[in-house]
């Protein structure tokens, strides 16, 4: 089994299911010669040639939308969004058309486009490089939300996202593309869409996160753990939508106390919807109220990204609040 970065796996992910399948095709801007502007698609071009791995004009809307016309016509079509942040010229591509033709059509005409684009900061990238948009996608009904956060779930993830016949936005948390490794086994394998994992089993307070959130907040448990004693389970939800209801609230009435972590602005940010349903189906084992860990209500600063962003102490300072609340 080989250790990958995250970035490796998602590479080896896109060459297991182009070998295994002719009509998944790569586009985006200069994802073909150059690899990308990460290299995630490196190699691929030339083992695959540039009909299937084909570098487009900088056109958000004419990418989607030209994935969104090969999906209708039976490809499998994996579009790359350079950096999250230019996915808005392609939103009524995505919202308006590709989540909702296999609703308008009585499900006739499947639309499997799977969007992959690099979201977050962590990596000096200011504003315009550094976004979490991807509450503006949870939504919308009819497209998946799917966010691994380590190199195994990248591939098994986007293996399930291409196999399946519904649109998926893949985002990948490019401040750890590199700094993440791990085992990931060699061919063809799968990860389930919607279902959660446990990166660290706890008793006294459950920490959801999801993408590279979950690596701070397992920095965090483990030194509330050696500081403080204080037992925290760690949930990867790993699929927003759709999410696994089941277990976030299995571990919220094993705790009793929540503390949900994320780098998106605070308002109307999907922490609070996750807090919304704790409260309405688990309000009963609930020993302190919901603490949510954000990014702020501002413009994503570029000389301020470390206070900005979610880091342990800012975590460890709400274990406190809803230990002794």
């Amino acid at each position: 089994m080989a250790t990958l970065t995250l970035l490796q796996a998602v590479n080896d992910g896109l060459r297991t299911e182009m070998r295994r399948d002719d009509r998944v095709v790569c586009l985006g801007e200069d994802i073909g010669i150059n690899g990308g502007v990460f290299r995630a698609t490196e190699g691929l071009q030339k083992e695959f040639g540039a009909e299937r791995v084909i570098d487009t004009p900088l056109a958000e809307s004419g990418i989607i939308g030209t994935a969104i016309g090969m999906a209708l016509y039976g490809l499998k079509p994996v579009p790359e969004i350079q950096f999250m942040d230019f996915i808005y010229p392609a939103f009524d591509q995505i919202v308006s058309e590709l989540a909702k033709f296999r609703y308008r059509s009585g499900g006739q005409f499947p639309s499997p486009v799977v969007i992959r684009t690099p979201y977050g900061g962590g990596i000096k990238g200011g504003h315009y490089h550094s976004q979490s948009a991807e509450a503006y996608f949870c939504h919308t009904p009819g497209i998946q939300v799917v966010i691994p956060s380590t190199p195994h779930d990248a591939k098994g993830l986007l293996a399930s996202a291409i196999r399946g016949e519904d649109p998926v936005l893949f985002m990948e948390p490019k401040r750890i593309y590199r700094s993440i490794k791990g085992e990931v086994p060699e061919g063809e394998y799968t990860v389930p869409i919607g279902k959660a994992a446990i990166a660290r089993p706890g008793t006294q307070v459950t920490i959801v996160a999801w993408g590279s959130m979950t690596h701070i907040a397992l920095e965090a448990a483990e030194k509330a753990q050696e500081e403080k004693g204080v037992s925290c389970e760690v949930l990867d939800l790993r699929s927003l939508v759709p999410l696994d209801k089941a277990a976030l609230l299995e571990s919220v009435k094993k705790t009793g106390r929540v503390v949900i972590v994320c780098e998106a602005p605070r308002t109307g940010g999907y922490a609070g919807e996750l807090s919304a349903i704790i409260a309405e189906e688990a309000i009963d084992s609930m020993e302190a109220p919901i603490v949510r860990v954000t990014g702020f209500d501002t413009p994503f600063p570029y000389t301020l990204e470390h206070a900005y962003m979610p880091n342990t102490g800012r975590i460890l300072k709400a274990i406190d609040t809803v230990v002794n609340f």
